[in-house]
């Protein structure tokens, strides 16, 4: 799988059965051409790397927690908060050709993007 970090505009929708299914990625906009989501393949949510803040590695004594701050004023368990929603999914553009696709979505600032390609 291609690794990219590109961002995407994303429509959601029902794919597949809409009494057996959820609401889901059905089109996305990648590099200014239109996918239709064909499959759902999986779906997953990944929390943030909680482990490494500043506020841990100060609590475990680690001499690296004053390197490893960003500069900004995080209260306790925000960092437990940042969460990423993924959807791997097959998609193509008409009826020929496609491949699957991994799509993040960050719910901090409500952005999509495309992460892998396999086609």
């Amino acid at each position: 799988m291609r690794r990219y970090d590109d961002p995407v505009e994303v429509r959601r929708g029902w794919v597949g059965n809409p009494t057996q299914g959820q609401e889901a990625p059905e089109q996305f906009v990648w590099r200014g051409r239109l996918w239709q989501v064909r499959a759902v393949l999986a779906h997953w949510v990944e929390t943030g790397s909680w482990w490494s803040s500043a506020q841990v590695l100060a609590a475990i004594g680690s001499s690296s927690a004053s390197e490893q701050s960003d500069g900004f004023d995080r209260g306790w368990g925000e960092d437990l908060l940042g969460e990423r929603e993924f959807w791997r999914v097959e998609a193509g553009m008409g009826r020929v050709g496609g491949g699957v696709f991994d799509l993040a979505f960050d719910s901090d600032n409500g952005r999509w993007q495309l992460v892998g390609c396999v086609d």
